[in-house]
């Protein structure tokens, strides 16, 4: 009777057990989905994130088309974060006037990489970040232009309209595309006019000072009032495109910004027709148009068969973390996504709590393996880092980088990270560049990741020319521009590279150019190095004659060399001791090192407390001594968190081995 009783009990334990595994085992609603260009992070299912990622393809293929390319650079690496929650889209979207953004998407431009965020709660909330993509694309893959084309351009392609059948291009953006964050305060009589309103009602821009303006406020429109501006740039650009001028156009650019010609000469000879006669001819094909319709219909050049996606799952404390480095680079944002960022930096791992209880079972000096003394998100360290990287917190950012590594080796944003960390850190304090052979390494590694980063070949410009080999930082330079052909920072630094290879006269083009930029900080770096070459050219005085007597870094290690080489190195050390005939097993200890005398340098004895009390450790050369987490050592630390190898002396003192910063 009782064996009776027993079976139900038995399985009524068994599924308790079984419901408790599966809630703890529970999958993840967070998917990763790769198309051959884009990156979609979404928790709205599997079939929703794909049609994200093919809506995305589609409208890169048909930007190619409108640009008469094969392919398109994406010099910047960009990730599409699909929400399926209305409120959780809210909470992330920037504020305006105290409100979020009444949009479906929003465009989040970044120095290391773009981010675009979509309410999928939203019908096709893709098309509200098509403006965006189109200037996006404009930067990696066109030349310096005017302002009326891009803002041509940019409200032409905002109108886009895909399904898995159809493109539909050339609409009126402002009567067919969802709000926008570009729309204008309703508040502004204009704002509630379409496009094809304005120019109906509005008297037009002359032609020659549209194209020679430089944005709206240069033609005498008001810049709260842009409207009519973007109109007329809208409409020129849908006739150029519609009737297949773009060569046109290329040629245009080429005899105004390269020749310096006036915009009538310059249309007269592009187009093969005065100024005059060319707005005649646009505003004519403007009406015709306005009244057989404005939309040009084609089939889709890219299918859902025709892309190629793969998904899978994500962790959900991995998209929880990608959320809140969202929010940090959205100033009002950023308070509430730093403490979500720290909580989980600082929270140990599963693998962590399971490794710390296998330690606890051993006697200290049984395990010969240096302990991994990171915690924590590896996503969130290497988020963390960059935003100590945007505000000079250099030595923190290295900290996080040496936790982001320790616990993910095979991450490339955290090499990208360290290098940009190194260039940074010897600008802000006008010194060389530490670790530059390391660095270089470094920088090859992420290109063979992603060999279209445009950030990446300039800053492994920057190393080479820093390292005497100019012809080879012109190529890695030559490469950021021909992928992004717009950003004014790398030609500056192709600039300093002629100088530094004496090239003049390539140097004075390129700066020629650049004094005539509308962003004052390159306009100012061109008129000082100006200065500086040509005293160099007269009078024989090196640009960089001052800098010895700056602060110099010494060549070191980086992380990711020290995880690489650890193993050897301690193999190497113990070998090392083995043969002086050093029989001592090396013990470690994690504690707080208070103290460094150096007064017998290189010598150096290291004060740690722990809690099974105090060491001094003995250091017979510090510049030989294995160090993990940190570059150099240094005879001022005081009161930092570490874990020591060393070899007992007595009860309180030993020979250091290794020191690592935790």
């Amino acid at each position: 009777m009782s064996r009776a009783r027993s079976i139900p009990l038995l399985s009524v334990f068994l599924v308790l057990l079984i419901c408790v595994h599966s809630r703890g085992a529970e999958i993840s609603p967070w998917r990763e989905i790769h198309s051959t260009h884009f990156t979609v992070i979404t928790d709205a299912g599997e079939n929703r994130g794909r049609e994200v990622a093919l809506r995305f393809e589609q409208m890169r293929t048909e930007f190619a088309i409108l640009l008469s390319k094969d392919r398109l650079n994406q010099s910047i690496p960009l990730t599409i974060l699909a929400l399926n929650n209305d409120q959780a889209y809210y909470q992330l979207a920037p504020l305006r006037q105290g409100q979020p953004i009444d949009v479906p998407g929003f465009f989040l431009p970044g120095e290391d990489q773009d981010f675009i965020v979509l309410n999928m709660s939203e019908p096709e909330s893709w098309r509200a970040v098509a403006r965006d993509l189109s200037l996006m694309f404009l930067n990696c893959n066109y030349p310096p232009a005017q302002g009326w084309f891009d803002e041509g351009l940019a409200e032409y392609f905002s109108s886009i309209r895909v399904d898995n059948k159809q493109v539909e291009i050339g609409a009126d953006p402002d009567a067919r595309r969802p709000p926008s964050a570009n729309t204008q305060d309703q508040s502004d009589p204009h704002s509630t006019k379409s496009l094809t309103e304005l120019l109906g009602g509005e008297t037009w821009i002359p032609l020659t000072d549209l194209f020679a303006a430089k944005h709206a406020a240069s033609v005498g429109v008001p810049v709260a009032n842009p409207t009519i501006y973007e109109a007329e740039s809208w409409a020129v650009v849908h006739y150029l495109l519609h009737e297949k001028r773009l060569p046109e156009i290329g040629t245009y650019f080429g005899l105004v910004l390269n020749q310096h010609l006036k915009p009538e000469e310059a249309i007269q000879q592009a187009y093969g027709m005065s100024a005059t006669q060319l707005e005649k001819t646009v505003k004519d094909y403007f009406q015709a148009r306005s009244t057989s319709g404005l939309v040009d219909r084609s089939p889709v050049s890219v299918g859902p068969e025709d892309s190629t996606v793969t998904s899978k799952s994500m962790p959900e404390s991995d998209a929880r973390v990608l959320y809140a480095g969202i929010q940090v680079r959205i100033p009002e944002r950023r308070d509430i996504g730093l403490k979500t960022l720290h909580d989980f930096a600082t929270a140990p791992t599963e693998a962590d709590k399971k490794a710390e209880a296998k330690q606890q079972t051993k006697r200290v000096g049984e395990d010969d393996q240096l302990p991994s003394n990171s915690v924590g998100n590896a996503l969130a360290h290497r988020i963390l880092a960059w935003d100590h990287i945007q505000h000079g917190q250099f030595e923190d950012a290295f900290a996080e980088i040496g936790d982001a590594i320790s616990l993910n080796p095979r991450d490339m944003w955290a090499h990208y990270y360290f290098a940009a960390a190194k260039y940074r850190m010897a600008q802000a304090k006008h010194a060389e560049i530490s670790g530059l052979a390391n660095m270089l390494l470094d920088l090859k590694a992420v290109l063979e990741w992603n060999p279209e980063m445009a950030d990446a070949y300039d800053l492994l410009a920057l190393a080479r020319n820093a390292g005497g080999t100019t012809t080879a930082a012109m190529q890695s330079e030559r490469a950021a521009i021909n992928l992004s052909p717009r950003d004014e920072r790398y030609s500056y630094h192709l600039a300093q590279i002629y100088v530094a290879s004496k090239k003049w006269e390539a140097a004075d083009a390129l700066l020629q150019r650049l004094k005539t930029s509308s962003n004052p900080q390159i306009v100012a770096e061109a008129t000082d190095l100006e200065s500086k070459s040509g005293a160099e050219r007269k009078y024989g005085i090196p640009i960089n004659s001052s800098a010895s007597s700056e602060p110099k870094y010494q060549a070191q290690k980086t992380p990711f060399d020290i995880l690489d080489e650890d193993a050897a190195k301690r193999e190497a050390a113990e070998n090392a001791h083995a043969g002086t005939g050093d029989k001592r097993v090396t013990k470690f200890v994690k504690g707080r090192l208070v103290a460094v005398d150096c007064s017998n340098a290189p010598a150096a004895i290291l004060t740690v407390t722990s809690d099974g009390g105090v060491l001094k450790l003995h250091a017979t050369d510090y510049r030989a001594l294995l160090l993990i987490g940190i570059d150099n050592f240094s005879c001022d630390w005081r009161n930092r968190q570490v874990t020591v190898n060393y070899k007992p002396g007595g009860a309180a003192d030993g020979d250091l081995v290794s020191l690592e910063m935790r």
